[in-house]
């Protein structure tokens, strides 16, 4: 595989790993700097699209440009083209001419439609029940040849590396949420079995065990139940009983 010749690309991307608010914004700017860096390659202008697939979510796709975020989009609804078939492979996949190569001819009618002749994707190693891959648009044929290739293998190296990050940081960051909101919760709960246990005089088990079947009578969640009780309490005085 390629590598590239100077540490801007790296840079660049430990920037947006550091810089990006959700994998979403990193994969729109990830994009941009594939596109730049393919562009400043070939001397020619590059658009770049990004497709990303994770277990049991929809595909997320991003683009440096909006044509490019399209004509990504609409591959993955044909279900054909240099991008999937990079990914199947995973291997760098070149259509060097829509008007002579015919192994994607839907999506070969959608590019030249669209003013696209040359296209490249190459796919980023990912760990496993994800995958990912870039998708190269250029307007001229044969633009995507073996120097330009070595720096979008090498660009992808990088990017697969920067991605893996992104996607553990964020993963990281869902389940710290997931964990405050659990602990809110509980909190909430905690406080209304509380509030039961004095208007009732029982312990917190019996609290606890009249909250969760005052919860199950009323096909009600737990914590909404407990966030009503607590509810009572600031609304007006407190009940002597607590009446499921």
């Amino acid at each position: 595989m390629g590598t590239l010749n100077n540490d801007e690309p790296f840079v660049q991307l430990h920037d947006l790993i550091i810089g990006s608010s959700n994998v979403a914004d990193f994969l729109s700017e990830l994009s941009a700097v594939a596109a730049s860096t393919l562009s400043d390659a070939a001397g020619v202008f590059i658009e770049c699209g990004v497709t990303l697939r994770r277990r049991k979510r929809s595909a997320t796709i991003a683009g440096s440009s909006e044509r490019a975020a399209v004509l990504d989009k609409l591959e993955q609804v044909l279900g054909e083209g240099p991008c999937i078939a990079s990914l199947d492979a995973m291997q760098p996949m070149i259509l060097s001419d829509v008007e002579t190569d015919t192994r994607w001819p839907e999506y070969q009618k959608v590019l030249a439609d669209n003013g696209c002749r040359s296209v490249l994707g190459v796919p980023l190693a990912l760990d496993a029940d994800q995958a990912a891959a870039l998708n190269f648009f250029a307007a001229e044929p044969g633009v995507f040849a073996p120097n330009v290739l070595r720096t979008a293998e090498g660009f992808a190296d990088l990017a697969g590396r920067a991605l893996r990050l992104a996607l553990r940081i964020a993963d990281a960051q869902n389940l710290a949420d997931d964990l405050k909101a659990a602990m809110a919760n509980r909190t909430t709960i905690d406080l209304a079995c509380g509030v039961i246990m004095a208007q009732n005089r029982c312990t917190q088990d019996e609290a606890m065990a009249l909250l969760t079947k005052a919860s199950s009578h009323r096909n009600q969640k737990l914590r909404d139940l407990a966030a009503e009780v607590l509810g009572r309490v600031s609304d007006g005085p407190v009940t002597t009983h607590f009446d499921p």
